[in-house]
């Protein structure tokens, strides 16, 4: 099965962690479909750890009887009743994070399992793996398994960038794979996953994408991975981030109480392009000069996109307002072509010419993206 493009969606563990039930799943289905989500582009609601029952019954998992009295498949009915995928939770390991049964030694049991239920998606975690085990070896276990099914589900391997998962996850049969920790509700934690990102060399492209971990916009401060929050500069810094590398956008935030100006970056139609756009290249990092050290935390990307056009981002990680200045030289276009870019800031709408240079003055913790295109 070819993943034409990064996973958009939902998943439970962000917010809820250990706290989730049918009710909560069938209430976020009505509203991803209510509320536009599904037409924006997130099509997969996830549940994360937590559902299964302490122990396996007859050797194959069970949905924990008081959170999913009637099991997992009429919930995957109810998701896909309503024109959404249907994802779930697994690890490699002998027991989950949440210390329930793991998949190791049961996969082609539990890959069955999963199609039956009508499973689209299945995170696949990193806990609680024997010392004795090969990591690589057990991942590939469960993409034969799912394969063997007959089923198409998409298979997001959450190994947390243990054993250098850029290197051999394509091979594998993995459709995105986790290049770091858990992410959590603070820029510290954005920042730390974006530097880590930008400094692995890139495997990403159309079947397989390297997963920077559950988005945070619009947690607020509020559920299980927040750490005190962010701010809307800095939640617009996180989903450029994520969508310039390609990154699975899986909102980890309660839509059922997110706010209008949350949604609207989740909604941003100019982001969302660039995270699935069909070429899927990665951004490309200004080199930078000897006097970048005087504010290390301002940087430039350019992504190429299959239209002819560049995505441009300007950020500014620093703590100050810093002027973030690039030469357009140092992304292919010397000063003696005749050829200029127009750039069109998608915050402002507002378009100019770019020739040589362009500078932006940046708040703390922000950043300007601009979609380019070619002109005489």
């Amino acid at each position: 099965m070819l993943i034409k493009k990064p996973a958009m969606g939902w998943n439970t563990w962000n917010t809820f962690g250990r706290d989730i039930n049918e009710q909560l799943i069938k209430e976020t289905a009505d509203f991803m479909v209510n509320e536009g989500y599904l037409e924006a582009g997130y099509d997969t609601l996830v549940i994360d750890d937590n559902w299964q029952e302490s122990e396996r019954v007859d050797g194959r998992l069970v949905a924990d009887k008081t959170r999913f009295p009637n099991g997992i498949k009429p919930v995957a009915d109810y998701v896909h009743s309503k024109g959404l995928r249907f994802g779930l939770y697994s690890a490699v390991g002998v027991r989950t994070c949440c210390n329930k049964p793991g998949s190791f030694g049961y996969e082609y049991v539990d890959a069955q399992d999963f199609a039956d239920w009508g499973v689209d998606y299945l995170k696949y975690d990193l806990c609680h793996f024997p010392g004795s085990g090969d990591r690589k070896s057990a991942y590939l276990t469960m993409a034969m398994a799912l394969k063997a099914t007959g089923r198409d589900i998409e298979y997001s391997c959450a190994i947390c960038g243990e054993s250098n998962p850029e290197q051999w996850m394509r091979s594998i049969g993995a459709h995105n794979y986790r290049m770091s920790g858990d992410i959590t509700d603070s820029f510290g934690s954005i920042k730390y996953i974006a530097e880590r990102r930008m400094d692995i060399p890139d495997f990403t492209a159309p079947g397989c994408y390297s997963d920077m971990d559950m988005l945070v916009v619009g947690m607020n401060g509020v559920g299980y991975a927040a750490k005190g929050g962010c701010t809307l500069d800095e939640y617009f810094v996180h989903f450029a981030l994520w969508s310039f590398f390609a990154s699975p956008l899986m909102i980890g935030c309660d839509i059922r109480k997110i706010t209008p100006e949350c949604k609207k970056i989740l909604f941003n139609k100019d982001l969302i392009a660039i995270n699935q756009d069909e070429e899927c290249r990665a951004p490309y990092r200004e080199r930078q000069s000897r006097y970048a050290t005087i504010v290390k935390d301002k940087f430039t990307l350019a992504k190429h996109l299959s239209d002819n056009k560049i995505a441009f981002g300007f950020f500014n990680f620093a703590d100050k307002e810093v002027l973030q200045a690039s030469y357009m030289t140092d992304f292919g276009l010397p000063s003696n072509t005749s050829k200029k870019l127009r750039f069109r800031d998608i915050k402002t709408g507002e378009t100019f010419i770019v020739k040589d240079a362009h500078s932006v003055t940046l708040a703390p913790h922000s950043c300007a993206i601009y979609i380019a295109e070619f002109v005489d």
